[in-house]
């Protein structure tokens, strides 16, 4: 298999002076960072560098944790932090700039802010005239099963900026292209892959953790889902080895949370364990937390999603659960569940504690998003929830 950084050509970059948007995680099939690779081509200049949030070398934490732009160590060019005093590029930053190329791992879920980040630099390099390439990587949770209803207008945030499902099945070049049709403009120039089978990430794919609290493909594959607990007062795992892989709070009763989920619709392709866990960061530091550990033993069937949302409507029969308020992903007013979920159907739904609605919203529209995506995607596959 071979990412687009992989196939990249000289030929392939109009103009000399390039700009270059990634992070550690974007390496080729040896490992050679993207920047790296730029740096070393004949007959272009890499000039100006943009970072997403963590950090261009993954090392901050999550949500409104920013970080500063710096002069590259190395190569001795800006580093622009595209996390801290703006989340879009400026007009100075992409001064000279003859084509900025894209380069990023992403992780499948809505919620992963990196895609916004390249959504912001495609909108403002159009404004600009400066052509924008992506490399194209594999979606580590597969190009066909989606989760989720797409988020409603007004509920646009930096974890969703754009109507698609929770769990998208699309490629961050198949994203870019959508973006650009959502956002009226040109479609992006997108070096493709080759020979990948569409079933997320293979054992010969150069993985390297694309942020701090998703180590591994398998993460990703619960995060889906597990990422609306940072919208409550439970930890999803932080300051842990497992991130969103456990979770709990001081005042879960974990064998009794797994009693009522395990052979439930819920937990469908997985089991929870009763585990207990001691955070050394975020919440509930130093302070024993109560819950599960995930175990998935059918990927084919499972939907971390609708997982996730069984969790929620168990743990919120503890009186000590609460969702927080904002602020979130830079969102002052609406609350940080109702961004995430793209609504307020899901709060809603836990209060009310109707099933049948969490297990609605949980499934997604394959046909509605074969719609949606009709004459963007790259590579051939049928959708299914």
């Amino acid at each position: 298999m071979k990412t687009g950084l992989d196939r990249l050509r000289r030929e392939m970059l109009p103009g000399r002076c390039i700009g270059l948007l990634s992070h550690y995680a974007a390496v080729d099939s040896q490992y050679r960072l993207s920047v790296d690779v730029l740096a070393g081509m004949d007959g272009i200049e890499l000039t100006t560098l943009f970072g997403p949030q963590h950090g261009f070398n993954g090392e901050t934490q999550d949500n409104m944790i920013e970080w500063d732009g710096y002069t590259h160590p190395d190569y001795g060019i800006p580093v622009h932090s595209l996390y801290g005093n703006t989340r879009e590029p400026t007009s100075e930053m992409l001064e000279g700039l003859d084509c900025l190329v894209v380069d990023l791992q992403d992780v499948g879920s809505r919620y992963y802010t990196y895609v916004y980040t390249m959504g912001y630099c495609m909108r403002k390099c159009h404004e600009l005239g400066i052509p924008v390439i992506i490399l194209d990587r594999p979606n580590p949770l597969g190009n066909s099963i989606i989760e989720g209803k797409p988020l409603l207008p007004g509920y646009e945030s930096f974890v969703g900026l754009y109507p698609i499902p929770v769990r998208h099945a699309l490629t961050i070049g198949e994203l870019a292209r959508l973006f650009a049709r959502f956002d009226s403009i040109p479609e992006p120039m997108v070096i493709e892959m080759t020979g990948w089978d569409g079933q997320g990430i293979s054992d010969e794919y150069a993985w390297v953790y694309p942020s701090p609290n998703i180590p591994s493909p398998d993460t990703a594959l619960v995060y889906t889902g597990m990422c609306l607990l940072e919208a409550t007062n439970l930890s999803e795992g932080r300051g842990t080895t497992r991130p969103f892989n456990v979770f709990g709070a001081p005042w879960i009763n974990g064998k009794e949370l797994c009693s009522r989920l395990n052979g439930t619709i819920w937990m469908e392709g997985a089991v929870l364990r009763p585990h207990a866990f001691l955070p050394t960061f975020n919440k509930h530091t130093g302070v024993m937390c109560y819950g599960a550990e995930i175990h998935v033993i059918d990927r084919s069937c499972f939907r971390s999603l609708r997982m996730a949302l069984g969790i929620l409507l168990e743990t919120f029969r503890y009186s000590q659960t609460r969702w927080n308020p904002p602020p979130y992903e830079y969102e002052f007013e609406r609350m940080p569940v109702d961004i995430l979920t793209g609504s307020s159907e899901v709060r809603e739904a836990v209060k009310a504690r109707k099933k049948s609605v969490l297990i609605e919203f949980a499934e997604g529209d394959s046909a509605g998003h074969t719609e949606l995506t009709r004459g963007v995607l790259l590579y051939n596959r049928e959708f299914r929830r």
